[in-house]
C-alpha cells in the first residue's frame, strides 16, 4: 500500500473560486486544495500565484510569502514561480486525530500593495493503518442456559483512518453457536457476540473463535481478536438498566466530586445473583476514566478530573451492570454527558506588524499592523470585540475575514508633538462575565523635514563700538529647528545684495556652522554710523527649509579724534598767533578767542579750555567753555609789553585727547593799536569771507546728506512688512515731523533750537552728534558752535535731543546768533 501510495501521483484540486473584496489597501482571496497524507516532500500542491491571478515576475519584489503560523513548516512557497509544495511529511492522524475534515489554513501575503490571501489545504486520508483490538485475546463466560439471541459485547477494533478507510465490517470464524451483530455509534462500530443456539456445557465447556475486523480500503486491511468462551452453569436472569441511554448536561470546570448522574439496574434473581456491580465497559477510553469515576455499588458517576469544553464537548460512557451469581449476568448501557461551555478563556491576539516605524507625514488610512483575534470558547463566549484604548491617531478596521483587524492611521502625525505611541488594544469577548486581553503595540514616529529654522528674535540689533579689530567676531546669530538629526542641522550664510548692501556685506564673514559673524575691516563712526544685512539659516533636510533674519548694526563713537585748533593758526600751520591790544584797555577786554573742533560726538567732542602756561597770571583770564581770553585788570607802566599764553584744549572722553595753542599778546600805544586794528580788520574781513564761504558749503553738503539719509530711511521702513514696521514705529514713536525750530533772545544773542521732533521715551539712534566750531566774525565778534549736553557712556539709552549742537553766527546788527540743539537730561 505504501509503495503504491508513493507511486500515486498527487491529485490537487482547488475549489471555492476566488473572492476579491477591496478594503483599504487589502485584497483577500480564498483557495482550497486537497492533498493526500504521507505524500513525498517536494510534491506540488498547486500554483497559488497563477490561481490568484498574480504576476509571477513581481513575486520576489512583492515578498510573496507564507505568514508564520502553527503549520507553516508543512508547506513551502516558491517565489520564482508561485508554486506551493510539501515541506514536511504529513501524517493526517497526528494533525487531525478524530476530525473528519482535516483542513490546514495558510495565510499568504504579498506587498506593494498589501494583499492577504487565505489558502486552505485539505489533507485527505489514505489507508495506512490496520484495525487493531485493545487486546489480542478476550475471555467470555456464558451460562449454559443462556437463551439464544443473547448479546455479549466484545472488544471493538480501532482504526485511526477515517471514512471508508476505518473499520467497516467484522467477521467471525465459522461455528454453529455464535454470530456477530454490529451496532453503529457516532464514532465507531461496536461488535456484539450473539448466541444462536443454546449451549451445553456437558457437550462442550469451551469455545474458541476468531473475530476479524476489516476496513474499507482497497485492498482492505484487517486485525483479529481471539475469543475464548467458557460455558457456565446456574444464574439465568441478568440485570436490566432502566434506560438504554442516559443523557445529562454538565458545566465545564465543574469541581471534582460533583455528582453527574446516578444509574440504576435491577435483577429478578435473589441473593448474590441479584447483587449488582457497576463497571465501565471494557472498550471505554482512558480519557473518560481519568475524567469521571463510577461507584460500583451505588452507580453514581462523579467528576474526577478537569472538565474542559475546549478539550471535549461530549463524553460517552459505556457502562456494565453485573450480578454476583456463580455465573454472573451483565447488562450494558451508555451515558452521554454534554459539556456546557463557560466563558473561561480570554481572547488571544496575534499581531503582525508591517513596520513599527511610521513617518510623520504618512497619509490617514495607512495600514500599520494586522491583528488576528481568537477565543477558544464557543457561541457568544467566543465572539470578540476589539477596540483601542486612549486618544491616539490610530483606528481598528475589521477585515472580511472574521476576527481579523487592520490597525490604520486616522489622523495626521506630528513627531514634534508626539514621537512615540504605545497603542493599547483590548479584545473583549461577549460572555458573562466578559473576559478581555490587552496588548500594547509600540509605534515610533520618524522625522521628516517639516519645520523651518527659526530665530528667537527678528530683527536683531547690534551696537558695535568703532575701531573694532579686523577679523574678530562681532556678533553671533542662532536659529533653532524643531526637527531632528540632519533635518535640524543648520548652516548660515549672508545675503549678498546689490549696491550699498553688497558693499557692506563684502566686509563681513559668517561661520556657516556656528553663526559667528566677523568683520573683515575696522568701522569708523565718523564715516559710517549704521547699516543692516540679512543672515539666512538653512537646514540639511531634503528638500531644505530656510528662514532669514535682519541685523541692524549701529556704530558707537569712541574718543579717537583729538581736538583741532582752528584759531590761532600761523602761516606755517602751527597753532600760534599774535594779538596786539592797547595799553589803556580796561579789565574784561576781549583779547581773542581760541577756536577748536573735535570730530567726535557727545562728551568725546565737548571741549574745555585751560591756561597751561602764562607769563603773568594776574593779567589774563581764559573762559573754560568758550575759549575767550580777557584782561583781568588794567595795564600799568611796569607791565611788560609782550606776554605769552599757552592754551590747552582737551575733550571730555574717558581717555581725553588734547591740543595746545600759543597766543602772544603785545601791548601797544593806543594810536598804534588803532592803526594795526584797521590793517588787521581788513585782513580778517578777507579771511572771514573765505571761511564763511567754506562753512556754508560744508553745512549745505551735510544738510543734503541728512535729507537723503532721511528719505532712504523712510523708503526702507515703508518697504518692510506691516508687522515689522508697526513694531519699530511703536518703539521709536515718530509723530511725522522730521525737524522743528524755536527762536528766543537772550541779551545780545538770538537763539534758534533746531533738531528732530521726537516723543519722550523714544530711543535715539547713533549719529546725532555735536561738534564745536569757532569762526572769526568780520566785526570782531565770534561765531560759535559748541556742544551742550550730558556725558554719555557706551550703551546708554538717550531720550530725544540727547546731543546738542550750538552754532553761533554773526547777525547783521552786529550781534551774534546762536543756533543750539538743546539736550534733555538723561534717565
Amino acid at each position: 500500500m505504501r509503495e503504491r501510495g508513493q507511486r500515486r501521483r498527487v491529485n490537487c484540486c482547488w475549489m471555492a473560486g476566488i473572492l476579491f473584496l477591496g478594503f483599504g489597501e487589502l485584497v483577500s482571496a480564498q483557495l482550497r486544495y486537497s492533498v493526500p497524507e504521507e505524500v513525498q516532500v517536494g510534491s506540488v500542491v498547486g500554483n497559488v500565484a497563477k490561481d490568484l491571478g498574480l504576476d509571477i515576475s513581481t513575486l520576489t519584489a512583492r515578498r510573496f510569502r507564507i505568514v508564520s503560523g502553527p503549520n507553516d513548516a508543512l508547506f513551502q512557497l516558491n517565489q520564482n514561480n508561485g508554486v506551493l509544495y510539501i515541506g514536511n511529511t504529513m501524517d493526517r492522524e497526528d494533525l487531525c486525530d478524530g476530525i473528519k475534515a482535516c483542513l490546514i489554513s495558510l495565510k499568504i501575503v504579498v506587498e506593494s500593495p498589501l494583499e492577504i490571501h487565505y489558502v486552505g489545504v485539505e489533507i485527505t486520508d489514505v489507508n495506512d493503518h490496520s484495525p487493531t483490538f485493545p487486546e489480542s485475546e478476550q475471555r467470555l463466560e456464558i451460562a449454559e442456559h443462556t437463551p439464544p439471541g443473547t448479546r455479549f459485547q466484545i472488544h471493538a477494533a480501532r482504526d485511526p483512518d477515517v471514512g471508508t478507510h476505518s473499520v467497516r465490517i467484522y467477521k467471525l470464524s465459522s461455528n454453529i453457536f455464535f454470530d456477530t451483530e454490529i451496532r453503529d455509534s457516532e464514532e465507531e462500530k461496536i461488535p456484539f457476540l450473539v448466541l444462536k443456539k443454546p449451549l451445553d456445557r456437558e457437550q462442550n465447556a469451551e469455545h474458541r473463535l476468531v473475530l476479524t475486523a476489516l476496513d474499507g480500503g482497497s485492498p482492505s486491511k484487517s486485525g483479529s481478536l481471539n475469543l475464548t468462551i467458557t460455558v457456565l452453569d446456574a444464574n439465568d436472569n441478568r440485570p436490566v438498566f432502566n434506560k438504554d441511554i442516559y443523557t445529562v448536561s454538565l458545566d465545564e470546570n465543574a469541581q471534582i466530586g460533583t455528582l453527574v448522574i446516578q444509574i440504576n439496574a435491577t435483577d429478578l434473581d435473589e441473593g448474590l445473583n441479584s447483587d449488582i456491580e457497576y463497571t465501565f465497559g471494557k472498550t471505554q477510553k482512558k480519557k473518560v476514566q481519568d475524567t469521571f469515576e463510577l461507584d460500583s455499588v451505588t452507580g453514581e458517576i462523579r467528576v474526577k478530573g478537569k472538565v474542559d469544553f475546549e478539550d471535549a464537548e461530549m463524553y460517552r460512557l459505556d457502562l456494565q451492570a453485573s450480578d454476583k451469581g456463580q455465573l454472573p449476568w451483565t447488562a450494558e448501557s451508555r451515558v452521554v454527558i454534554k459539556i456546557k461551555d463557560m466563558n473561561d478563556n480570554k481572547p488571544d491576539m496575534e499581531v503582525t506588524s508591517l513596520s513599527n516605524i511610521v513617518p510623520e507625514d504618512v497619509k490617514p488610512g495607512t495600514v500599520i499592523s494586522l491583528i488576528s483575534v481568537t477565543d477558544r470558547d464557543s457561541g457568544v463566549n467566543g465572539k470578540v470585540i476589539c477596540k483601542i484604548l486612549g486618544n491616539v491617531p490610530f483606528d481598528l478596521t475589521p477585515s472580511i475575514e472574521e476576527n481579523m483587524y487592520s490597525l490604520v492611521t486616522k489622523g495626521r502625525l506630528d513627531r514634534e508633538i508626539v514621537s512615540h505611541y504605545d497603542i493599547k488594544i483590548t479584545a473583549t469577548d461577549c460572555g458573562e462575565p466578559p473576559l478581555s486581553t490587552v496588548k500594547t503595540l509600540s509605534v515610533q514616529v520618524s522625522d521628516v523635514n517639516d519645520n523651518s529654522p527659526l530665530f528667537s528674535q527678528n530683527p536683531l540689533e547690534l551696537y558695535l563700538v568703532e575701531n573694532n579689530g579686523p577679523g574678530a567676531s562681532i556678533f553671533s546669530v542662532n536659529a533653532a529647528d524643531n526637527d531632528m538629526n540632519e533635518n535640524a542641522a543648520i548652516t548660515y550664510h549672508l545675503v549678498r545684495g546689490h549696491g550699498l548692501l553688497r558693499d557692506m556685506t563684502s566686509f563681513l564673514n559668517i561661520n556657516s556652522e556656528t553663526g559667528d559673524i566677523s568683520a573683515l575691516k575696522s568701522f569708523d563712526f565718523e564715516t559710517l554710523k549704521t547699516f543692516q544685512f540679512q543672515v539666512v539659516a538653512t537646514d540639511s533636510g531634503t528638500p531644505s527649509l530656510s528662514s532669514n533674519v535682519t541685523v541692524h548694526v549701529f556704530i558707537l563713537d569712541q574718543n579717537d579724534n583729538a581736538p583741532v585748533i582752528l584759531y590761532p593758526v600761523s602761516s606755517n600751520g602751527s597753532a600760534e598767533g599774535v594779538e596786539e591790544i592797547p595799553r589803556n584797555v580796561n579789565a574784561g577786554h576781549l583779547v581773542t578767542k581760541v577756536r577748536a573742533y573735535d570730530a567726535d560726538i557727545g562728551y568725546n567732542g565737548w571741549l574745555l579750555f585751560s591756561l597751561q602756561e602764562v607769563t603773568a597770571h594776574s593779567l589774563f583770564g581764559l573762559d573754560r567753555y568758550t575759549g575767550q581770553i580777557r584782561t583781568l585788570r588794567s595795564f600799568t607802566e611796569t607791565d611788560e609789553a609782550e606776554h605769552k599764553l599757552r592754551i590747552l584744549v582737551k575733550d571730555n572722553g574717558n581717555v581725553s585727547l588734547s591740543a595746545t595753542a600759543t597766543v602772544v599778546v603785545k601791548l601797544v600805544e593806543p594810536r598804534e593799536a588803532f592803526a594795526a586794528a584797521d590793517v588787521k580788520s581788513a585782513t580778517k574781513d578777507d579771511e572771514d569771507n573765505n571761511v564763511t564761504f567754506y562753512l556754508m558749503i560744508t553745512l549745505g553738503s551735510v544738510s543734503t546728506l541728512f535729507l537723503i539719509s532721511i528719505i532712504v530711511l523712510i523708503a526702507m521702513q515703508c518697504s518692510k512688512s506691516t508687522d515689522y514696521t508697526s513694531k519699530y514705529l511703536q518703539e521709536t514713536n515718530y509723530d511725522g515731523t522730521l525737524c522743528h525750530s524755536i527762536q528766543y533772545r537772550s541779551g545780545d544773542k538770538r537763539y534758534m533750537l533746531v533738531g528732530p521732533r521726537m516723543s519722550i521715551g523714544s530711543t535715539i539712534v547713533p549719529g546725532s552728534h555735536a561738534n564745536t566750531l569757532v569762526l572769526p566774525d568780520r566785526r570782531g565778534t565770534s561765531t560759535e558752535v559748541r556742544p551742550f549736553g550730558p556725558r554719555m557712556s557706551i550703551g546708554s539709552t538717550i531720550v530725544p535731543g540727547s546731543h546738542a549742537n550750538t552754532l553761533v553766527l554773526p547777525d547783521r546788527r552786529g550781534t551774534s546768533t546762536e543756533v543750539q540743539r538743546q539736550a534733555m537730561p538723561t534717565h
